[in-house]
């Protein structure tokens, strides 16, 4: 596929040969072929249905957990705007999210209906379709412990509500199609008062101040924690501390970070990641799992 290729009508907007590393925490990384911000799910579920069936499909939200590598995108990038990063309470204990809404913006929702219960979603730098995606968790919460259902357009352009049993979560991953986009979710709660919701949220921002890297380019928790261990304490006994690889950097401040100095190609990125693997195997036997996601083709 090429950015010369016809598409399907649209009512929102398509950007051919669209640069994604700005889109990204780690600021590195090629094109895609072409960009889509839907107007609309109805704008959605037209163009994918339309969409010749061969061309590959991504959605991209924050662009936190992420390394798009150098050759970039060879497809269409799907970025929901504001149409969808709405957040309404629809009672006592229920969100329903739009699948562009940020974890920030769906806890101090909750917060201010008396919902308590996903404070954590206040510290994942994401939206709600990576979180359901993504089974997105922390500081003891994970997205399989309060969603209700997601809508999603699948790669077809059919609309489909899928339920929890449905999206078959384990740690850090669902049973979600490929090409699929998560327009909403519900999210389910408990009653709680604003002001300790509030108090939850102010501990878990100062907790995750202290001991990341916030201030840095970089794509968040890289490596999911194997069962009965701590990703981070086996990078760190591996010496990997401070490591580098060209412009990449193991976090000083928290190792199972990875920072983009300023210069890092994703390639840099990649190859830092698989050398800290290769590090924690030949010291602890353990086989360290990516968590952030990898797509696109090597330059």
């Amino acid at each position: 596929m090429n950015a010369t290729q016809t598409l399907p009508d649209v009512r929102g907007k398509l950007t051919p040969d669209a640069p994604l590393a700005p889109l990204v925490w780690f600021k590195s990384g090629g094109a895609a072929d072409w960009l889509f911000e839907p107007k609309d799910a109805e704008d959605l579920a037209d163009f994918l249905r339309d969409l010749d069936p061969s061309v590959p499909v991504m959605a991209l939200g924050l662009g936190s957990n992420l390394i798009v590598r150098d050759g970039g995108f060879p497809g269409v990038v799907v970025r929901l705007g504001k149409a969808f990063a709405k957040v309404e309470a629809l009672d006592a204990t229920t969100l329903r999210c739009g699948g562009g809404a940020s974890g920030i913006l769906v806890s101090s929702t909750a917060r201010d209906a008396g919902i308590a219960g996903v404070e954590f979603l206040r510290s994942i730098p994401g939206t709600v379709g990576g979180f359901v995606r993504m089974n997105g968790g922390a500081y003891g919460g994970e997205v399989k412990d309060i969603l209700g259902e997601a809508d999603v357009i699948l790669r077809s352009g059919e609309r489909r509500t899928l339920t929890l049993a449905d999206l078959g979560y384990t740690y850090r991953h669902s049973e979600l199609p490929d090409g699929a986009v998560v327009v909403a979710a519900t999210f389910r709660g408990r009653r709680g008062e604003p002001a300790a919701i509030q108090a939850e949220m102010d501990r878990i921002s100062a907790s995750r101040e202290a001991s990341q890297p916030l201030r840095s380019k970089t794509g968040g928790s890289t490596f999911k924690n194997p069962d009965g261990h701590k990703a981070w304490q086996l990078v760190d006994e591996a010496g990997c501390r401070g490591f580098t690889v060209g412009g990449a950097q193991v976090s000083e401040k928290h190792t199972n970070f990875l920072i983009n100095t300023g210069t890092a190609t994703s390639a840099d990125i990649e190859a830092l990641g698989e050398e800290v693997r290769r590090r924690v195997k030949a010291k602890s036997g353990i086989e360290l799992q990516w968590e952030i996601q990898r797509v696109g083709v090597a330059k």
